[in-house]
Parts: C-alpha cells; structure tokens; sequence
C-alpha cells in the first residue's frame, strides 16, 4: 500500500483544504504523478505529427504506442480505438454511428440503471432515427439491473442496446457478459455499446462481445480532456465522420493531443506494475487482468469493513437512521456505497465529514441521479466513493465521523 499510494498525488492532503481522506472517487479519481509529469511534457512541445524530424516521429511512435496500450486494457484483439473530447462524447458518437448505420426500423433498448452519457444519446438518436427507446427497468432494491430484464425486453427488432457496466449512483455493477448473451440469443446483429466509465477503475475490462465500449481516464487514474473507446470492426465498417479521403477505418477527427495517448500509457503502465505484484506471467494483458482481480479484492474488503465495521466500529449497515441505496453487502458493489441519514440533511451530512477531514459528495435528484433516487421518493443523497489505494484505516475515520453525525441527527 505504501508503494501504491507513493505513486499518486494528493492521496492524504488536498492542495487548498489540507490533510483528508478522498473518498470522493467516483468524481474522479486521484492522478498518477506520473500523468502530472506527462502532461506537462507534451503540453510544452510545440512539434506535430507527421513532419519530418525526430520530435514529430518521437510523438507519433508515442501515440502507437499508447494505442497499442488501449487495445491491452480492453483487451481488443480487433476493431479501432479511439480518443475523443470525453467518455460521454465517445459514447455519443458510438451510438449515434450504431443508430444512424444500423438497419431501418426496429427498435434502441437501455435500462433506467444508465447514466445520462448513454440514457441521453439513445433517446436522441432513437427520436432521430425515428425508433422508440424501451427502458428496461432496474430492481430499486438491488440497485442493479439483470440480464433476466434484458431478455424480457429484447426483441428481434432491436437496433441498438447500451448497457451501464456500473452504476456511479449505486455503485452496483451490471453482469455485462450475462446482458450481451440474452441479447445476441434473441437479436444476434444488435449493436451493443457499453457505458464503462465508473467501472474501469474497479476491476479489470473486457470489450468480449460488444461492440463499442467508452471510458473517462480522469476516473481512472489519468487527467481531464479526453475519453477513449474501442470499437468492433463492424461498427467500424458502418459509415461515421471522417475527412473526405481519410483512412476508412479512421474515427479520430483533426489533431489529437499525443498527452492524451502518453498519459493513458502511464496508467497502463501503472496496471502492468501493479499486475506484477500478483501474477509472474510474462503476459500484458494478463497483468492488466491480475492488477484488476487484486483491486477489486482489496476494495470488496473495504466496503466490508464501511458496511459491516472494522474494529470496535459498527459498519453503516449497522447505524440506526442509516438508509443505503442498494444492498447492505459489498458484494457486487463497486467502490460506491450511496446513503442517507434520517434527521440530517445531506448536504450538512457532507459538511459535517468534510470538517472531520473525509472528502465526499451529495447527488441529487437532477438529471444526473433522478433515475435512481426519483424512484425511491429522494431528493438527495451522499455518495462515499473509495478506490484502491484508500485503506481501512480511512474507512475507520469514516465511520468514526458517521458515528458522531448519527448522534447529532438523533438527538436532534
């Protein structure tokens, strides 16, 4: 843990508020130092791509570089990746090329689980493509939704289907793998396009029976400014933007800024190091895989212990006026556990835990969340997000500073 938490900066003090727990990674995760140092290189080079010296063939070798190392994190044995303004305009733009190539009629599927970057370009693209969207529903209670609900609503009409890899509100993953079959068994040319965003920093990805998948590197140890996706040969084959006499099977429009290839390969990198604490394979991807088992593991320990306590300390599960979304189990949960506390609001409840030196977060019933809380009659909740390099002695403080909240909102 020391040698992990050595590599990221600002993991116990924030620059402007002083020493803190985060636990606010769900809003994005802390940043390689290695990224910080990254980006101010690139950041300083005034030389493009495609010229002829060293300094435009030094970027260009750094960008095969980083797309070689994209295809090892998802894991793509074919198809394009890509890198684009964000996670959510990625996803826009692989669904909108979905929508708009796939065959006339029939219908779009998604899930009430999905997070507007999906929800939104479904229901745009449905309407312009003149289809209706069917939203498969998702268990309130399990604050998931199955692969059982997909097949209830798959038809052999259907287009397009998108499916959250994990929810940032409930923090409940989605059994992606199980989705994919029910809609292949039923709709076999379907285009399936994945929303990973808050489930690449949680375990490890694969792109196995999709065909477009979306992740937002500043949630995944990186920085802000782009997204990347991957993409099937067949939806690459479908007609997209692109520059008139361009490559066909290019995605990528105009310039791209070789940070962005450069600073994701720092946290491929970061993986492969970490993989090789747990595996001695000699195999990437099979680093990458292993450095995704170990931190799945390690934060599955840390939501048992916010859940259930650690020490002499009662996990949330067991706080009177406590109320979780989602099942009192760390299973199945991916470093999320949102709640509320009866008799307190909950933006006094993130005021009170950032005085006690713990970062983390209200959603609301907005546009962002009302999918998952509407439902529940809320208008508000918290949302504790951990990651790997948090430790139970982090969550301990949590709960210690959960215990005092409870107090002051029972007596008053």
């Amino acid at each position: 843990m020391e040698a992990v938490r050595d590599r990221f900066a600002h993991v116990e003090d924030c620059p402007f508020e002083g020493p803190r727990v985060f636990f606010e990674n769900a809003g994005g995760a802390l940043h390689l130092k290695s990224v910080m140092q990254t980006s101010a290189f690139y950041a300083g080079m005034p030389d493009n791509q495609g010229r002829a010296n060293a300094a435009s063939r030094a970027l260009m070798d750094r960008i095969a570089r980083g797309r070689d190392d994209m295809r090892a994190f998802f894991g793509a044995e074919n198809g394009e990746v890509l890198v684009g303004e964000s996670g959510t305009e990625i996803l826009f733009r692989l669904i909108r090329t979905a929508a708009t190539g796939a065959e006339a009629g029939g219908m779009m599927l998604c899930s009430t689980l999905e997070h507007p970057a999906s929800r939104s370009a479904m229901a745009h693209w449905a309407e312009a493509t003149g289809r209706p969207l069917v939203a498969v529903p998702h268990d309130d209670a399990a604050a998931t939704v199955t692969p059982e609900a997909y097949a209830a609503h798959v038809t052999p009409e259907s287009r397009v289907v998108s499916i959250v890899h994990t929810s940032p509100v409930t923090g409940m993953a989605v059994d992606v793998p199980g989705v994919i079959a029910a809609v292949r068994a039923v709709a076999p040319e379907a285009f399936v396009i994945v929303d990973g965003i808050q489930h690449a920093s949680h375990g490890a990805v694969s792109v196995a029976g999709a065909d477009g998948y979306a992740v937002s590197p500043y949630k995944m140890f990186s920085r802000h400014g782009y997204g990347v996706g991957w993409a099937s040969d067949r939806l690459t084959a479908l007609p997209h933007e692109q520059l008139a006499g361009g490559p066909a099977r290019a995605w990528e429009l105009g310039t791209r800024d070789t940070g962005a290839y450069a600073t994701f390969s720092d946290v491929i990198d970061y993986l492969d190091w970490l993989g090789g604490h747990f595996t001695e394979t000699g195999d990437r991807r099979a680093r990458l895989e292993a450095a995704g088992g170990a931190i799945a593991a390690h934060e599955a320990r840390l939501l048992e212990a916010m859940l259930h306590g650690t020490g002499n300390l009662r996990g949330l599960a067991e706080m009177p006026g406590v109320r979780l979304i989602g099942p009192a189990d760390a299973a199945g949960r991916e470093g999320v556990v949102s709640l509320w506390l009866e008799g307190m609001a909950s933006a006094d409840l993130v005021d009170h835990l950032g005085s006690r030196g713990v970062r983390v977060h209200i959603r609301k019933n907005d546009h962002y969340c009302g999918n998952i809380l509407g439902p529940l009659g809320r208008e508000d909740c918290i949302r504790v997000s951990v990651c790997h390099y948090n430790t139970e002695a982090e969550v301990a403080r949590f709960l210690a500073a959960m215990e005092e909240a409870v107090t002051q909102a029972r007596a008053a």
